[in-house]
């Protein structure tokens, strides 16, 4: 008997790909919008920062001739006691509000989301401290800080409410907490809402069928699950509350003396002053500082909450 082969026939090779002769050509409209804004950025950004760094090697006021003094700025900065004390107090200053501001916005956050009347419309009077200008909040807070509160407080018998807390060295910078705090909240929260909004409901039911109570839910499913947005709030907060300037200066102005004066504010106040090189170093350090907080931010929250 003959066996018939069942062997199946080889398959017909690929066709080679043709390639195009012609590359592919970037539209030029992309470069069009591209290089004005290259431009502008270099300008604006890249170029004073190049030119403050070197200008913090001099011993330059602004303005006409200038020696270049190698690194003496630097070691006058570290041994200056105005500017330390502006770094422990925008340091201190950033912490506490980071912490404050994650709190309160947190706790809003779960009211808002919860099943509550008029909640679309609460979420809109809390966003408004969002919208406004920081130094218009800034002055209205000084008014009601300086006649609002003390007129209470005599009226009241309140002695700690009847003179302003912003004429008091030790007590300003709660002034200054309380307002950075209620005009970051709202960004905050906006963030958490969008966070507690992507938790499936179904982990919640299947959690009360289990019998967990709120306080469970909340510590075991909702802070896990919003971790990520905890972080990305803290690290944006500790970055701006770092740069603080226009609150402060409509608050205090740094004062009383320099109790509350922020690092920011030592800068561009010695620059008035016309110790322009001397304030391009203590930038720089200020900037190595910046960099150095949010490297070692990134560290401790690398693989927590989705960031990678």
């Amino acid at each position: 008997m003959t066996r018939t082969s069942t062997r199946a026939a080889p398959a017909p090779a690929a066709a080679p790909k043709v390639k195009s002769a012609r590359k592919s050509r970037v539209d030029p409209l992309y470069y069009f919008f591209l290089f004005p804004s290259l431009a502008i950025f270099t300008l604006a950004v890249t170029l004073p920062a190049v030119l403050g760094f070197v200008y913090s090697f001099t011993n330059s006021v602004g303005f006409g001739d200038f020696e270049f003094i190698g690194i003496r700025n630097f070691i006058a900065v570290f041994r200056d006691e105005g500017v330390l004390g502006a770094y422990g107090f925008t340091l201190a200053f950033s912490l506490l509000t980071v912490i404050v501001v994650n709190i309160l916005a947190f706790l809003l956050a779960l009211g808002l989301t919860s099943r509550v009347r008029f909640r679309t419309a609460l979420r809109t009077v809390f966003v408004i401290p969002m919208v406004i200008s920081g130094i218009v909040i800034a002055f209205v807070f000084q008014y009601l800080f300086s006649n609002s509160l003390p007129l209470a407080g005599r009226n009241l018998g309140i002695e700690p409410l009847a003179t302003s807390i912003l004429a008091n060295p030790d007590l300003a910078w709660l002034g200054i907490v309380f307002v950075t705090a209620w005009q970051s909240i709202p960004s905050a929260m906006l963030i958490y809402i969008a966070g507690l909004l992507t938790v499936p409901p179904e982990v919640y039911e299947a959690s009360s069928i289990d019998g967990a109570t709120p306080w469970h839910n909340l510590r075991h499913i909702t802070l896990p699950l919003v971790a990520g947005y905890a972080v990305i709030n803290t690290v944006l907060g500790f970055k701006n509350y770092l740069n603080a300037y226009d609150i402060i200066v409509g608050l205090t102005d740094g004062g009383p003396g320099v109790s509350t004066r922020s690092v920011a504010m030592a800068i561009f106040r010695g620059f008035e002053g016309g110790d322009y090189a001397y304030q391009m170093a203590n930038a720089v350090i200020f900037f190595l500082i910046s960099i150095t907080i949010a490297l070692i931010q990134l560290r401790f929250t690398r693989g927590k909450g989705g960031i990678a």
